[in-house]
């Protein structure tokens, strides 16, 4: 089921049907050793660079806490749930943006933005230059495989 969340499209959420433990079984196996350094890091998260390619590269992450907003003037985020909940708030205006690498802000925060309730399954689209962060809001932790698409 495909579920369009504004109308000018600027992302939106598709749920799966089927075990979500099921199709990411694969990536179960990397699941502790991503879980301990969450829960070393400062920011509470966890990332794996799986594969590269010349147009995109695949990790594999979890959040153990709220995220930083995030704005790619050159990319865009595909992320697919795997265990866990939390809130994408995504869209509106980002505010107060540091530039921490090229084509690239964190931090300052989201005006006008729309609060998506994600669960294992679901997949989001973000595209290039739309702020977002993920929130936890409660739950201890969030697992997601996320897909970076370059060239925008």
């Amino acid at each position: 089921m495909h579920v369009l969340l504004d109308s000018s499209s600027v992302f939106s959420v598709l749920l799966g049907a089927g075990s979500a433990s099921r199709r990411f079984r694969a990536l179960d196996c990397g699941l502790s050793a991503v879980k301990t350094e969450a829960a070393s890091n400062p920011q509470h998260l966890s990332v794996r660079r799986l594969k590269d390619f010349s147009n995109e590269w695949f990790m594999f992450g979890q959040r153990q806490a709220d995220g930083a907003v995030e704005w790619h003037e050159t990319q865009a985020d595909i992320f697919i749930v795997q265990s866990g909940s939390a809130t994408l708030l995504v869209g509106g205006t980002l505010v107060g943006g540091q530039i921490t690498e090229p084509h690239e802000q964190r931090g300052g925060t989201i005006r006008g933005g729309v609060r998506v309730k994600l669960s294992p399954g679901d997949i989001v689209r973000i595209p290039a230059k739309v702020p977002h962060q993920v929130l936890l809001e409660g739950a201890p932790e969030f697992t997601f495989f996320i897909i970076k698409v370059k060239g925008y």
